[in-house]
């Protein structure tokens, strides 16, 4: 029934939470630039950018769930907007949200949290490659 506003409560929390985060990069970026040092790029991927994956499949997903409780009219364009707050069943709407909601947030932050570990350990490889290949010339 509302299964979906979990999701998109961590959504609006994470996007809060990357633009904080990019906003900090961005200002040690400036720093960094600013001190005249010359900057090695490493080649790793900003987590601001590694949290906008999380945000962008939070979002695309709670867009589609909301889409199907749409579809099914378990959701309605007029206020209350969920049917199980107009026909009195919110405790099970809680429940489906404690239990539903809460499960299919934390499976998409573990796949992504997957996919996160997967890069990291794919640019840390490439980081050791260029010396590997140095020592054997």
């Amino acid at each position: 029934m509302a299964c979906f506003t979990v999701p998109v409560a961590e959504a609006i929390v994470t996007t809060i939470v990357a633009k904080a985060v990019k906003s900090k990069e961005e200002k040690q970026h400036i720093n960094l630039n600013g001190a005249n040092t010359e900057i090695k790029e490493s080649g790793k991927t900003p987590f601001s950018k590694k949290l906008g994956w999380l945000n962008k499949m939070l979002w695309l997903g709670s867009f589609l769930l909301a889409f199907e409780h749409l579809w099914h009219g378990e959701v309605i364009p007029t206020f209350p907007f969920l049917t199980a707050v107009k026909t009195g069943e919110v405790s099970e709407m809680l429940g489906e949200m404690a239990t539903a909601g809460v499960m299919m947030a934390m499976l998409v932050t573990l796949v992504w949290a997957g996919i996160v570990a997967v890069v990291t350990v794919m640019e840390k490889k490439a980081d050791k490659e260029p010396e590997i290949a140095e020592e054997n010339a």
